[in-house]
């Protein structure tokens, strides 16, 4: 079931059926560079990283990480949703694509459409975004969704520093 829909992409929720794409998703050096290794290798760790992050959020905030598929093939490109994240105040928004999904709109296509979720289905007033410094493409992409940096900050204490930007509605 799509929570929502562009003209070239399906936004779903994730289920344990996509573990495969998980594995692949998750070990994706641009993963590993500017959000981290999370330690998924096998089928059994993606279920796992399923089933206790996108899904266990789905029902305890009724939002979460959502898959992004092509809406004609159907084959799955990337994540992108919301979360509520600690050490944050505000609800996230958070993307990530496979590197042969980058480049053709599909990061910008769908967090306009999360976004446009988060105000109208959910009602949030404010979302945030954090990203490494020195990751140019997405602060690029954040700014084109009209979020504005607001400052640096650190998620955890033996985080580095990371930015900060807000899109207020």
């Amino acid at each position: 079931m799509a929570i929502t829909e562009t003209e070239r992409l399906i936004i779903c929720k994730l289920e344990l059926d996509d573990a495969a794409f998980i594995v692949e998703l998750l070990n994706d050096p641009g993963w590993i560079r500017y959000i981290g290794d999370r330690g998924v290798k096998t089928i059994d760790d993606a279920g796992a990283y399923l089933s206790n992050g996108p899904i266990k959020s789905y029902g305890l905030n009724g939002f979460g990480l959502f898959l992004v598929k092509l809406k004609e093939e159907g084959t799955p490109i990337g994540m992108c949703g919301l979360i509520k994240r600690p050490g944050l105040d505000d609800i996230d928004i958070g993307y990530a694509f496979l590197p042969e999904a980058r480049g053709k709109g599909y990061a910008y296509e769908s967090a306009a459409a999360v976004l446009e979720y988060g105000k109208n289905v959910i009602g949030l007033k404010r979302i945030v975004a954090i990203t490494t410094p020195d990751n140019k493409d997405s602060i690029r992409l954040l700014e084109k969704l009209g979020m504005q940096f607001e400052k640096m900050i650190r998620v955890t204490e033996e985080a580095d520093e990371t930015t900060l930007f807000a899109i207020n509605y």
